[in-house]
Order: structure tokens, then C-alpha cells, then sequence
């Protein structure tokens, strides 16, 4: 081996090594920073409402113990879940919710952290109906996702709202779009669909039909 093809080879190992450590420590430092945000909020919460009560450790932050804060959490939202159903929870929430949502300046993050959340999970969700449409030009198609069926209130009878998500960010654009210029997805998930279209079309989705 020449002395010229040392450092090809050792930036050639660089990048082989790269593209496996990278995916691995980006998805860990992703999830524990989840993690210990979420374990932070109890001790926070506590040491707001009742200083003296967990007192606070050698550098002055609350005390925790890692770990409990999470579970504490996932175990209050999986309650709220489960009596949320109920007839008094409901008029409370419901109560919360008007009164949130008339409040000038809350109701504006209320409302649209509200449906942001609402658009991924529950029985309101958005990004389940995963289409190709033609935008820009007759024979160019993009992923996106149909929001909105119906835009009467914006006089557009023949329209469907589409959104279209951006490669490798929580970004995206909508578009007011004629329903011939759209072509729905029956045999792609829009969970797939979605992963697809975030990484620039590199996920590879015909390798998990296959596999389905």
C-alpha cells in the first residue's frame, strides 16, 4: 500500500464507521434527552409547588430519583386516558377547553399545539390518508397527505387541502389542490409514506411490502 492511498483508505473507514455510529447515537441521544426531560417535569413541579417537600441536591436542582418522574407521568396520562371517557372528566375537560380557547393569546397555542397532537394520534388525525400530487408541474409528483376533504368555507368546491412534508425536517407546505391532481396511496401506509418522504426518498418501502 502507497503512502498516498493511507489516507483514502483510513477517511474511506471514517465514513464507514460514521454511517453506522451516527443513526445509533443520534436515536440515543434523541430518546434519553426525551427521557430525562420527562423525568425532570415531576421533581420541577413539586419543587415549584412545595420547596421544602423533595428538597434539592449539592448543586441546588430539585432532588429525583431517576426514573420516577417518568413513570409518574406515563402512569397520570394513562389515568387521564382512562377516565377521560367518564361524564364529569368530560365536562371539566370540556370546561378547560372553552375556557382556554377564549382566552386571548392562550388560545392561539392551545388551539394549535391542540390540533398539531390531534393530527397524529386520536380519533381526529390528519395524516392517515397518504397521496401523490402534482403541484408544480403535470408530470412531476410529491408525497403528501389530504387534510381537508372538503374547502367550502374558502369557495373552493373541486379543491382538497394536501400537505406536504419536507425531506429531513418537521417542516412542510399546503396546498389548495383539484382533486384530479390528486392520487391516493392504497398500497403504501402513511406511516410509510410519511418516513419516505422526510428522508428524501431513501427509506426503502418497497422492502417492507414485501414483508407485511
Amino acid at each position: 500500500m502507497s503512502s498516498r492511498q493511507i489516507p483514502r483508505n483510513l477517511f474511506r473507514l471514517f465514513l464507514q464507521g460514521l454511517l453506522i455510529l451516527a443513526p445509533i447515537s443520534i436515536t440515543i441521544f434523541f430518546v434519553v434527552s426525551t427521557f430525562q426531560w420527562v423525568d425532570g417535569i415531576l421533581p420541577n413541579l413539586v419543587h415549584n409547588l412545595a420547596p421544602n417537600w423533595i428538597g434539592v441536591d449539592q448543586y441546588g436542582s430539585p432532588r429525583r430519583i431517576p426514573g420516577l418522574g417518568f413513570v409518574v407521568f406515563i402512569g397520570i396520562a394513562l389515568l387521564v386516558g382512562y377516565i377521560s371517557p367518564s361524564f364529569i372528566v368530560s365536562r371539566v375537560v370540556d370546561f378547560a377547553e372553552s375556557l382556554l380557547e377564549r382566552t386571548p393569546g392562550i388560545k392561539f397555542i392551545y388551539s394549535t399545539v391542540k390540533d398539531f397532537f390531534e393530527a397524529f394520534a386520536g380519533s381526529k388525525r390528519k395524516f392517515d390518508k397518504a397521496v401523490l400530487v402534482s403541484v408544480n408541474a403535470p408530470d412531476v409528483w410529491q408525497v403528501g397527505f389530504i387534510t381537508q376533504e372538503e374547502l367550502h368555507e374558502f369557495d373552493l368546491k373541486e379543491y382538497v387541502a394536501v400537505y406536504l412534508p419536507q425531506s429531513y425536517a418537521f417542516a412542510g407546505h399546503l396546498y389548495f389542490v383539484k382533486r384530479d391532481r390528486v392520487r391516493v396511496l392504497t398500497d403504501i401506509s402513511s406511516a410509510d409514506a410519511m418516513k419516505f418522504a422526510i428522508s428524501g426518498g431513501v427509506a426503502d418501502v418497497e422492502e417492507q411490502l414485501k414483508q407485511a
